[in-house]
């Protein structure tokens, strides 16, 4: 055997390409090898951006003699958890059964067929950190194999059915049952998720629980609906904290925009360094929605220079943007990112003072001996700390960004994963759509279009079929049901932005086959892998959010809205069931089930339909999509069309919006503002 891995695309199984590890990747190769030697495989799951992950191969695979071990004892198999989140839920959920805890690196142990019997996240070198080194972790699993090799079989059958028990979801669909007449959700239990909510805010710092802190849009989003459906107060000041802390913080590169993972601390200063589009997408999807709240400026500034950001650091020059960026740089978490304050005192020059004042960059450095830039005092307290009007204090301010932009651009570079994933860039879709929706730039409805007929070109399979990942004209792996909520997702919003019906054909026939190849028979959700993948040993059922959106959450809000649209009642009442099934859960504990609080809270406050027609629509259509309204469906057009939701609606005089329910109609409405009193008349009517 030999190291397999140089045959990858994957950034970060090429990074261990020259590791003397004998690693392959996953496949029946490897299944293979460790029936035919009797080895134990030793599965290796993390991602290029990862930080502990490079200090574990730094450690331990870069190492000839740990590599001896390795290779003597185990099948050693690399895998990409962005490339294959199939295998990563399924061995993550086994490594926190065994341990309670859970990360990346992922190292855990198979039996030949692929069942884990023991695992954990970072070993160090040397027993440290309460860790065992990972080389006695090594000799202790190999001594285990040899010597009591049907006790670690047993013990993996039993985490098997474990795993197999707790993906059963069939138990619940019944927890709740749908009465007809009384809705599923009603205004008090929206006011009970927000309570519960609110529970677990950080009142001081913003976001939710304690370090380490993610940035959690999905809650943040929940708490929007709350001000605007509740009226609720204190939801809409948590979620104006907590996205003016980020946007404050060092979580948030303030010279080029961009959100990065987490933050380290409670306070958002110290994050991990690497920048995931997933969570950028995620984030101008939540500034979106508080700008078409609030319309501050605040937000649509940062809905901008997070754009830039995308488009500047993360597009494939042929399409398609790239995965994530990476947090180190030779060999150092952040470096790229960080400065000393002799540095900018010497490229701002006499207007460094207010920079490092603003910035609060010191001598004695905010984080490890450096400085990461982050905004303590707002900027009319530093205008008139320097006799500065604002304006002139910002200008400056701008010049001095520019400069260190320009100095920062001569540091190495962190690496780019440069791989192209699906869900991922369709979630980045429907994050460019509500920017042109909040912004009303026609850039990001370009953007939008453009990515969209990347993804139909680049990751199309046969049948009807998509592939999760693409790289260099290569796609592979089947897309996973997220892939396909999140595209039809997409679909849905480039249709409100366009007018164009393709969209919803689209989004209806991806939604087709979901229903045909990922229905749980148990449930009425989805598995997480397609009817014909073979080479897992647990179709998993995702419920909750993890970094990204639960796919039966968001494929729940495309039924009910695809079900309007194309009158399919069955579609309806199965996401009415999902919901109503998750009740409890939902309700009692909405942080972990943020995507699907949201739709409770639109169930519960009632579907505005809204339809625009008239020869001149689109200036309605953008005034429309300027407001907040989270519980809409919508089309328009300039005339006749046979979907449902707009037959047989004229106006000849002039172009107008109806407003329905369950297809019964307004009259005509004309002007906007009476739009605006009908929304707020429509809320929690059954």
């Amino acid at each position: 055997m030999k190291n397999e891995l140089i045959h990858e695309s994957s950034p970060y199984l090429l990074q261990h390409a020259g590791n003397p590890v004998h690693w392959q990747p996953w496949g029946v190769q490897a299944l293979q090898l460790a029936k035919e030697l009797n080895r134990p495989l030793l599965v290796s799951i993390g991602y290029s951006a990862c930080h502990w992950c490079h200090v574990m191969e730094r450690e331990s695979f870069e190492d000839e003699a740990t590599a001896v071990i390795m290779n003597e004892h185990f099948i050693n198999v690399k895998i990409d958890r962005e490339e294959r989140p199939d295998l990563d839920h399924i061995y993550m959920d086994a490594v926190q059964a065994m341990t309670g805890s859970g990360g990346w690196p992922l190292n855990v142990f198979l039996t030949p067929e692929g069942k884990p019997f023991y695992g954990g996240t970072y070993f160090p070198p040397v027993k440290a950190f309460n860790r065992a080194s990972w080389k006695d972790v090594l000799l202790s699993i190999h001594d285990a194999w040899l010597n009591r090799k049907s006790e670690m079989e047993q013990q993996a059958e039993t985490l098997i059915a474990h795993l197999q028990k707790s993906n059963n979801f069939g138990q619940v669909k019944n927890a709740v049952q749908i009465e007809n007449g009384k809705p599923v959700f009603t205004k008090e239990d929206c006011i009970q998720i927000t309570k519960n909510l609110m529970l677990t805010a950080d009142k001081s710092e913003g976001g939710f629980g304690k370090a380490p802190k993610f940035p959690q849009t999905f809650l943040i989003n929940c708490l929007l609906q709350s001000a605007y459906f509740l009226e609720d107060a204190n939801a809409f000041q948590h979620a104006e904290l907590s996205l003016n802390k980020m946007l404050n913080g060092g979580i948030y590169d303030q010279l080029a925009g961009g959100l990065c993972r987490y933050s380290t601390d409670n306070e958002w200063l110290a994050p991990h360094f690497e920048k995931m589009l997933y969570d950028n997408a995620l984030f101008i999807i939540a500034l979106s929605n508080a700008f078409l709240l609030t319309k501050k400026e605040v937000y649509k500034k940062a809905i901008e220079h997070t754009c830039d950001f995308i488009f500047s650091e993360m597009k494939n020059k042929t399409g398609g943007y790239f995965a994530a960026l990476d947090a180190d740089s030779e060999g150092v978490e952040g470096k790229f990112y960080v400065w000393d304050k002799n540095e900018t005192d010497t490229i701002l020059g006499e207007n460094a003072a207010l920079f490092n004042s603003f910035y609060n960059i010191t001598a004695q450095g905010n984080w490890e001996g450096k400085n990461i830039l982050r905004i303590l005092q707002p900027l009319p307290e530093i205008a008139r700390k320097y006799a500065l009007a604002e304006s002139e204090a910002e200008k400056i301010l701008n010049t001095c960004r520019k400069k260190l932009l320009t100095e920062r651009s001569k540091r190495t570079r962190p690496a780019t994963d440069d791989k192209i994933l699906l869900g991922w860039n369709a979630l980045l879709i429907t994050a460019f759509c509500k920017a042109f929706a909040a912004v009303q730039n026609e850039k990001y409805k370009s953007a939008a279009i453009e990515l969209f007929n990347f993804t139909e070109k680049a990751f199309q399979g046969k049948n009807g079929s998509y592939f999760h990942t693409y790289k260099n004209g290569d796609a592979k792996y089947p897309a996973f049901s997220d892939d396909y909520a999140y595209l039809t997702e997409a679909c849905i919003h480039l249709q409100e932005i366009t007018a164009d019906e393709s969209y919803l054909r689209k989004a209806k026939i991806l939604t087709e086959y979901v229903l045909e190849n990922f229905p749980d028979p148990e449930s009425d959700f989805f598995f997480f892998t397609e009817k014909n993948q073979e080479d897992v040993i647990v179709r998993k059922v995702e419920l909750y959010d993890g970094a990204v959106p639960s796919a039966n959450a968001v494929m729940t809000n495309n039924l009910l809205y695809l079900s309007l649209i194309f009158d399919e009642r069955d579609w309806h009442s199965r996401a009415l069931k999902q919901l109503a099934s998750l009740k409890t859960i939902i309700t009692n504990h909405p942080a972990s089930l943020g995507v699907w609080a949201a739709s409770a809270m639109n169930v519960a406050a009632g579907i505005n339909e809204i339809a625009i027609v008239g020869s001149d629509m689109m200036p309605l259509l953008r005034k429309t999509l300027h407001r907040y309204i989270p519980n809409k469906i919508m089309q328009a057009t300039t005339g006749n069309s046979d979907m449902a939701l707009l037959r047989e609606k004229h106006n000849f005089n002039k172009t107008s919006i109806y407003l329905c329910r369950d297809f019964k109609c307004s009259d005509p409405i004309t002007d906007i503002s009476e739009l605006d009193k009908h929304l707020k008349f429509n809320l929690f009517l059954t």
